[in-house]
């Protein structure tokens, strides 16, 4: 009964830490608008409304690449440390950083401090959901982790919708980002008391093990395959958030809906409620299907669904919009399945840091997704509607070549180093 009992504290701490993770990771692109609106002026003294409305595109785009950017260095750090010092320092360290960023994020004034905020907020993010999934993982049997890490992620992922849901109440864009801080560090009183991964303990006192070496996870061909495998089957989620999403005030516009009629943070908001449910029933469907490969496959088949119905429809009325948005975000919700892949695939003296990179290579895409549809506006000489759709086919069909050659992981034993 205690370890039981302790089995589901890890889980809820681990399921809060990611619902806040979740909260500030999208916050900004709930207060993308309202925010640049307010600091430009201030940065900017006599911009035209024109002026303004383009910068706020382009230092959106900056911005996330920025916050995106923290996360790429932040996840090599944070899982590193997870598996040289263990995963617990990761927990208390890494909310600790992005709380503290947060509260600061609130009180910038030009977009060069908005920048170094965001990379710092996204270097402390880029910690929180590998640790914990890789605790909730070593501690779960093998048949039943897939559960926890379900819980985990639906719980977490529930946070984008209270920030999409925040971000239409708060009237200030600050006090959303001390918010969110706040959170963090009232979560910090939480975790004292959970306790360190048993299979941790027994390969730390094994000094001929090699533990943390990231380089192990590109050591042979096998490795350098399991994980390019999970990173790009998992890239098309962010296409979808990152771009359709996040962007979708610009892109409705292009689709023919009226200029604001379509707020970013409503998108969010409907978008993460779908994946929500997505988690679940991803979640629910790898395992009584008993294979997680099956579940990518239906999930990765109903974002293509998703993603049609966004360019061919999407254009038709607001209402309409939004149900597309939801669910596409449904169709995307196989980050529960993702996340347990990621924590079974490698031995336990790299598992965390396996676990925390890929989420946020598979976050950091964005950058490389950014960068391939201007690739495609120049080099075919498309419009940015267009350009967006290529993109998204492209990014979706090595999504499907990196699940062919996904390695399946259902009810693996997970008590194993690698070599």
């Amino acid at each position: 009964m205690p370890q039981n009992k302790n089995i589901n504290k890890l889980i809820i701490v681990a399921a809060l830490g990611y619902f806040v993770d979740i909260y500030d990771l999208l916050l900004f692109g709930v207060e993308r608008f309202d925010s640049l609106n307010d600091i430009l002026p201030e940065q900017y003294p006599g911009i035209s409304e024109s002026v303004k409305k383009s910068l706020n595109l382009i230092y959106g785009k900056l911005l996330l690449n920025w916050q995106m950017a923290g996360m790429l260095f932040g996840g090599i750090f944070w899982g590193i440390l997870g598996d040289k010092k263990g995963r617990l320092s990761v927990l208390f360290g890494s909310i600790l950083v992005y709380s503290i960023a947060n509260i600061l994020n609130g009180m910038v004034h030009s977009t060069d401090s908005y920048m170094v905020l965001r990379f710092i907020s996204g270097f402390g993010l880029a910690g929180e959901l590998g640790a914990g999934i890789t605790l909730v993982s070593e501690s779960m049997s093998k048949e039943r982790r897939g559960y926890g890490t379900m819980i985990v992620a639906t719980v977490g992922v529930f946070g984008a919708v209270v920030a999409g849901f925040m971000g239409e109440v708060i009237t200030n864009w600050r006090y959303s980002f001390y918010l969110g801080g706040g959170m963090g560090l009232a979560l910090l009183l939480l975790r004292i008391g959970v306790f360190e991964s048993g299979m941790f303990h027994a390969v730390k006192s094994e000094s001929n093990i090699k533990k943390g070496n990231i380089l192990q996870l590109f050591s042979n061909k096998h490795s350098i395959i399991k994980y390019l495998c999970i990173i790009f089957v998992t890239v098309p989620v962010w296409y979808v958030m990152g771009t359709l999403v996040l962007f979708s005030p610009e892109l409705s516009e292009l689709m023919g809906l009226p200029e604001k009629s379509i707020s970013a943070g409503k998108s969010i908001m409907y978008a993460y409620a779908g994946i929500t449910v997505g988690d679940i029933a991803s979640g629910l469907i790898s395992q009584l299907l008993k294979s997680r490969k099956k579940a990518f496959a239906v999930f990765l088949s109903l974002t293509v669904v998703g993603v049609i119905l966004y360019f061919l429809y999407g254009g038709t009325s607001v209402p309409v919009f939004y149900s597309i948005v939801a669910f596409i975000g449904f169709a995307t919700g196989y980050w529960a399945v993702f996340i347990s892949t990621a924590s079974e695939l490698f031995g336990t003296n790299i598992r965390a840091t396996a676990t925390t990179t890929a989420p946020n290579f598979v976050r950091a895409s964005t950058i490389l997704i950014s960068l391939l549809l201007s690739l495609v506006i120049s080099v075919l000489d498309v419009d940015k509607l267009l350009a967006t759709k290529i993109t998204g086919a492209i990014i979706i069909s090595l999504g499907f070549i990196a699940l062919y050659f996904l390695e399946e992981t259902f009810g693996k034993d997970l008590n194993y180093v690698e070599k």
